[in-house]
């Protein structure tokens, strides 16, 4: 245990306030969202709403969406309500919605991730683009000063070089879109020292270098670093290494979706993080909540991706008049 493990104060969800807060100063994000049918998920659309952070169009079976309302007590009065029978028709009808540029967002409710997902990456209609589809965990750990991203804990299962080149960015630019700065980025391994018999490392080294190169941009990069080495100073003087992201990360790319869900998980469960999951590289943002996400935590992922939503809006070229 390091000097600054033991020293650290504990802290409130801060970074979460301090991203719903400046989610707030941003013209609402049109979202749509798939299948809300159970408390939480229309809860959060509906807190989110009143906040001013998105402005929903809620996809699924309409009947039993109003029930619920009523039953909860939540105002869904103001919100367009399409009617789809099942969840796999609400994903379907959510994406048509998006290449119908009706939305900004797309969000995840109370189906499936797969659910969703299957609708999301169809050949034919769906919403892939030219960069490869990932995940980020954007999470707020009370003993850690920044926001902490963690990517890809929920899509790549092994990614390869390639796909972990787009993953990469896929994450820089939404900590760059969501005004947080540039960030560290950290490739993370079992350890700080490229070695064959760790392929990791030998990939950590390799976009190290791409970045050097201008094949990944908007970020400081360095790898591999083993998980204390990149998030505590102490540890990082300890082992001697000397960068600007050493234990100051505030992205850690992890090797595959095993280690990033069990990490992130970790933080949840041990360190009473909070984890809003969004998926980027797609046409739109998507926020991709789990049924065991708080309010609070789904709120946190409708902010990050308004942010992200709202940078994107602005940067578009208007034609000339």
């Amino acid at each position: 245990m390091t000097i600054s493990q033991v020293a650290a104060p504990v802290q409130t969800h801060a970074n979460y306030e301090r991203l719903i807060a400046r989610a707030k100063q941003v013209p609402p994000a049109t979202t749509v969202v798939v299948h809300p049918c159970d408390e939480t998920s229309l809860r959060a659309v509906a807190e989110a709403a009143e906040a001013g952070i998105i402005i929903p169009t809620l996809v699924g079976p309409k009947a039993s969406i109003a029930a619920l309302a009523r039953q909860h007590g939540i105002d869904i009065s103001r919100f367009e309500l399409i009617d789809a029978v099942d969840a796999d028709e609400a994903a379907a009808q959510g994406v048509k919605l998006i290449h119908e540029a009706k939305g900004e967002l797309l969000m995840k409710g109370s189906l499936h991730t797969d659910e969703l997902m299957r609708a999301v990456t169809a050949s034919a209609t769906g919403l892939r683009t030219a960069r490869r589809i990932s995940h980020v965990f954007v999470m707020d750990v009370p003993t850690y000063p920044e926001p902490l991203l963690i990517t890809d804990a929920a899509i790549n299962i092994f990614p390869d070089l390639d796909a972990k080149r787009d993953i990469i960015q896929n994450a820089i630019d939404l900590f760059t879109q969501a005004g947080l700065g540039t960030p560290r980025v950290a490739i993370v391994s079992a350890v700080e020292t490229v070695t064959s018999k760790i392929p990791s490392t030998i990939e950590a080294a390799a976009l190290c270098k791409m970045a050097e190169r201008g094949q990944i941009t908007g970020g400081v990069l360095d790898g591999p670093l083993a998980f204390d080495n990149a998030i505590d100073p102490d540890a990082a003087k300890i082992k001697g290494i000397h960068s600007p992201v050493a234990g100051r990360a505030q992205i850690l790319v992890v090797p595959d979706l095993e280690a990033g869900n069990m990490l992130a998980k970790n933080l949840s469960f041990l360190a009473q993080a909070d984890a809003a999951g969004i998926v980027l590289g797609a046409r739109v943002p998507i926020i991709l909540t789990s049924r065991a996400d708080s309010v609070r935590t789904r709120m946190a992922s409708c902010a990050v991706a308004a942010l992200y939503a709202d940078a994107r809006r602005r940067a578009t070229v208007l034609p000339a008049a």
